[in-house]
């Protein structure tokens, strides 16, 4: 038997015909094959033992800076944002902006590395990762979330998001560390244009962000009106600025939680402004009391998807990169629990999140790249029931090593080669 393949995948079973098995080769980072039986051989066979292969899974929104940093925080403002009608979001920002005071690249790194070897114990190569840059911040978290996105590259990529949390207008010199953040290599511009005092500071923080990703042709990811107040609507602000800027298609909403509260005209006005600016939401229903009305959403044809958003932080006790535990989450958040549902679900943690994000070519198909999971389970339901790490995960084409990642998430420290 000749070895054509780097990889092949054996007695895979597909969501799109679960009744048959294939084999699946892998050659020079790509998906080069998908057949009933492939007799070439390969320097790795894989049994996937009928169990379900899909594509990988994609984290839009993870504030990659903060993870395991609960335990510096005092618990009295951890319930602020969890509060009924999520009347003290605001509060609650302000004081967990203090365990920034405390930056450093040097321990942020270590939780940063504990975090993503985990997302790819549980098969998650791709995260949007954001990074506060403020007055407290400075540019620690950026510099750390860069260095990580060198270490695992090839593993887990990581969109580095440099994030105006603070603000911009009511931060002095916070603009200025964006621009800084965007010229020491960050790939995304985040925002967060509720969090200013007044409607007009809200639109100049949205035209502020807009500025430095046309001035370094970057995608822009703002979290919007994440807070129990009907009247906030910068999410309109920021479509309408994306249309504006020809920035359809690389402008991405994050928790819109407001939206809950609005009137239905209002809404159905606002699905249609996002439709026309190709704009997706990312929903993060587990780590507050409200969120976007994602079936709604959806049946309007707004590109939803889901994110992880927080781990062990002022906003979110858990967590641990695995999106499969976010989608199983959200079903029972979201009502979203008929097999039809549950496969959306699966989509909003794959194929729809990479969309979200411009992951180009991740799809099972022939000629695309090798970003797969080989589950246990045969099927989406079973897979989301027990949301287990996978059999094996095959990042950009290689497979990845559970045995390392799982080291590197305990001691936090690459070991010598």
């Amino acid at each position: 038997m000749s070895s054509k393949y780097e990889i092949v995948i054996r007695r895979a079973r597909l969501r799109r015909n679960p009744e048959a098995l294939v084999d699946i080769g892998i050659s020079g980072g790509k998906i080069t094959a998908i057949e009933a039986q492939l007799n070439a051989g390969s320097a790795a066979d894989l049994d996937a033992q009928a169990g379900l292969v899909s594509e990988s899974f994609v984290n839009p929104h993870l504030h990659l800076c903060k993870v395991y940093t609960r335990e510096m925080l005092d618990d009295q403002l951890l319930t602020g944002y969890h509060a009924a009608g999520m009347g003290k979001a605001m509060t609650t920002i302000e004081l967990a902006a203090n365990v920034k005071q405390q930056y450093n690249e040097a321990w942020i790194i270590k939780n940063v590395r504990r975090a993503v070897a985990l997302a790819a114990v549980h098969g998650n190569t791709h995260i949007r990762a954001f990074a506060d840059v403020d007055n407290k911040a400075r540019l620690e978290g950026v510099r750390a979330l860069i260095r990580a996105r060198e270490e695992f590259k090839g593993i887990v990529a990581i969109q580095v998001c440099a994030f105006a949390q603070d603000g911009l207008v009511r931060e002095p010199g916070a603009n200025e560390l964006m621009h800084q953040a965007m010229e020491a290599g960050a790939d995304v511009v985040g925002g967060i244009p509720w969090i200013e005092y007044t409607e007009a500071d809200q639109q100049q923080h949205v035209r502020e962000v807009f500025d430095l990703a046309q001035k370094f042709n970057k995608d822009v990811s703002m979290l919007v009106d994440d807070a129990g107040d009907p009247g906030l609507r910068s999410v309109e602000t920021l479509a309408v600025e994306a249309i504006r800027r020809g920035w359809q298609g690389r402008t991405l909403a994050h928790h819109a939680r407001a939206m809950a509260l609005y009137p239905q005209p209002y809404f159905q006005k606002l699905a249609a402004l996002l439709k026309r600016a190709d704009m997706a939401v990312v929903s993060d229903p587990h780590t507050g009391p409200l969120h976007a009305r994602v079936k709604e959403l959806l049946q309007e044809g707004v590109n939803v998807c889901l994110g992880q958003d927080d781990i062990s932080d002022a906003y979110y006790p858990f967590g641990r990169n695995n999106m499969l535990e976010v989608a199983f989450l959200a079903s029972h958040l979201l009502w979203m629990t008929t097999r039809q549902e549950i496969e959306t679900l699966y989509d909003m943690v794959t194929t729809q999140a990479a969309r979200a994000m411009n992951v180009p070519g991740h799809t099972l198909v022939a000629g695309a790249t090798a970003n797969l999971v080989v589950l246990e389970a045969p099927n989406v339901i079973e897979a989301m029931r027990d949301h287990a790490p996978p059999r094996y995960v095959i990042s950009h084409g290689k497979l990845v090593d559970r045995t390392m990642m799982e080291a590197l998430a305990r001691t936090r420290e690459w070991a010598p080669a």
